[in-house]
């Protein structure tokens, strides 16, 4: 999932600098001096304005490393995070087809995290660090993740709705000007596709059904229609990251406009479903060629995002008790490798 699934614009800082840069800068005109930095700063210009991708071991300005390390570290926590609200129904699902999809989905989000964390770490951030920060508050996930799933079928409109959010998010990720976050993104987006086909079936399967479980879908769909709008961020007028990561091609559009693109998307899919989504504003302006919608409560996204969700404490609550529980694992991972170290040195 999300996930840039829902990127907030948290506070993310980078865990140190990895090796073979020029002395750290800010990134701005100003602080460029005879050390070489204005010569390193325009090969970087140029890179970005042919088109070609950073990799680790360019130079690059420290503000731009920030933003990376930043944004992928969000995107990282959302796809840990993001297990929890469907792992929840694991356990419940009606069938055993219906645990094993749920199964392979959870578990493909636990990899999309460790590809994320793993990229963040060629920026010089360390991955410890990083939980570190999501557990302590000081970075931020993707707010759709703040919500409860209350029934069955709020795990299809996850699947058919925040995925589909993610995916209009992230498709374009994968020519990010930053290349471990672009090639990551290209497996991610992949595994998100196939996830949202699998929860717009299920709900298929659903509408199919009863009276009480095609009910149960037009819920779902209503609690999770305007979360999913939020999922893209602010208005571009309010959005602080935004125009700068533009100009650094990190992201190729603007929240708006990835917002319209999903609302123009997802109108045909609501009505082959037959669901309605909970906008009376919601209709087609011929004029401009894409679906007018009403405005989204800022107000709820800027609560959700400040930990006054439904379920901000309990998501961090139960991430801080999988961290303190793997500690073992990790420390047994730790000493083997050690030991294979100490044996290879000695031979």
């Amino acid at each position: 999932m999300l996930t840039s699934r829902a990127y907030d614009g948290g506070e993310g800082r980078t865990g140190g600098t990895v090796a073979m840069t020029a002395p750290p800068n800010t990134g701005f005109p100003e602080d460029e001096t005879s050390d070489g930095t204005s010569e390193l700063r325009a090969h970087f210009d140029e890179t970005l304005d042919h088109g070609r991708r950073i990799e680790p071991r360019d130079w690059m300005p420290d503000a731009y490393r920030s933003t990376m390390v930043r944004q992928i570290a969000q995107h990282a926590h959302s796809e840990i995070i993001g297990m929890q609200p469907e792992g929840n129904w694991i356990t419940r699902a009606p069938s055993l087809r219906r645990k094993a999809i749920l199964i392979a989905k959870v578990q493909d989000e636990a990899g999309h995290g460790m590809y994320l964390y793993s990229a963040a770490e060629t920026l010089g951030a360390d991955r410890a660090d990083l939980t570190a920060k999501l557990i302590g508050g000081r970075q931020k996930y993707s707010s759709i993740f703040n919500y409860p799933t209350l029934t069955y079928a709020d795990v299809g409109v996850i699947g058919w709705l925040v995925d589909g959010a993610a995916i209009c998010n992230q498709v374009p990720l994968c020519r990010s000007s930053y290349g471990p976050y672009a090639r990551a993104m290209i497996r991610i987006c992949k595994e998100e596709s196939f996830h949202q086909r699998q929860g717009y079936e299920l709900l298929m399967t659903m509408m199919r059904g009863s009276a009480a479980q095609r009910a149960m879908v037009q819920d779902a769909t209503n609690r999770f229609w305007w979360p999913s709008l939020m999922m893209f961020g602010p208005p571009d007028d309010q959005s602080p990251n935004t125009a700068q990561s533009m100009a650094w091609g990190i992201k190729r559009h603007t929240n708006d406009e990835l917002r319209q693109r999903f609302v123009d998307m997802t109108v045909p899919q609501a009505d082959k479903l037959g669901v309605t989504l909970p906008d009376e504003e919601l209709r087609w302006n011929p004029e401009r060629g894409h679906y007018d919608f009403g405005p989204v409560d800022w107000a709820e996204f800027t609560a959700v995002i400040k930990g006054y969700g439904p379920c901000n404490a309990q998501r961090i609550a139960r991430r801080q008790a999988a961290h303190d529980e793997g500690a073992w694992v990790r420390g047994a991972a730790a000493a083997h490798a050690a030991k294979h170290a100490a044996r290879r040195d000695a031979a």
